[in-house]
């Protein structure tokens, strides 16, 4: 089973101002593939943005719009498991894009890398990127779309070899995790059951 791992970085405090995105597509044994581009976001940037991810309004200014780059993006998520580290806010980013040009969300279930982790890593002292990721020796810079995507496939794949499961699938089962989609004009996010489980089913 292949994953979506998906980062928005945004020029200011609305969701529809994604600035650039990163996409890493991986399996249960790591990367397969990976996508970045800067965004033209149509409006301002917020200093405080800028100052978090390094990007300024003139390094946008040749950048495709994200109509324009969706015919490119589009498959990179449609029918696979994306996920996402906070997927609340970057799944706000992408149908609130998506609205904002009049675009057909793509169909695709999603997880939270942060529910995920602290799942599987409940003794850390919080979810945080960073955290997460350099418990488990994976270096990245962190506010890069593509860097904070592949820190997030990292993971995940990490935790698949933890718990000598099959896939991202059975791994959410094991926590009681489910789901969330996205489909045409609609969503619901992922959900946690409140049970827990002692040890997870080996191959």
């Amino acid at each position: 089973m292949q994953i979506a791992a998906i980062d928005f970085e945004t020029a200011n405090r609305y969701r529809t101002s994604a600035c650039s995105i990163g996409v890493v597509i991986a399996n249960e044994n790591g990367i397969i593939d990976e996508f970045y581009s800067l965004i033209n976001p149509l409006m301002e940037f917020d200093s405080m943005n800028t100052y978090i991810h390094g990007i300024e309004e003139q390094d946008v200014v040749d950048a495709p719009t994200f109509d324009e780059l969706w015919p490119t993006l589009k498959p990179y998520l449609s029918g696979r498991l994306v996920v996402a580290h906070n997927a609340s806010f970057d799944m706000s980013v992408l149908r609130q894009t998506l609205d904002r040009f009049e675009l057909t969300y793509p169909e695709f279930d999603y997880l939270c890398t942060v529910t995920m982790s602290k799942k599987v890593w409940p003794e850390l002292p919080n979810h945080k990127l960073h955290t997460v990721a350099g418990h488990n020796g994976i270096e990245f810079y962190h506010h890069n779309a593509l860097e904070d995507a592949r820190a997030a496939a990292l993971l995940m794949v990490e935790a698949i070899k933890l718990q000598q499961v099959e896939d991202l699938n059975a791994l959410a089962a094991f926590y009681g995790c489910k789901k969330g989609r996205v489909y045409e004009r609609g969503y619901f996010p992922p959900k946690t059951e409140k049970r827990r489980r002692k040890s997870a089913n080996r191959k």
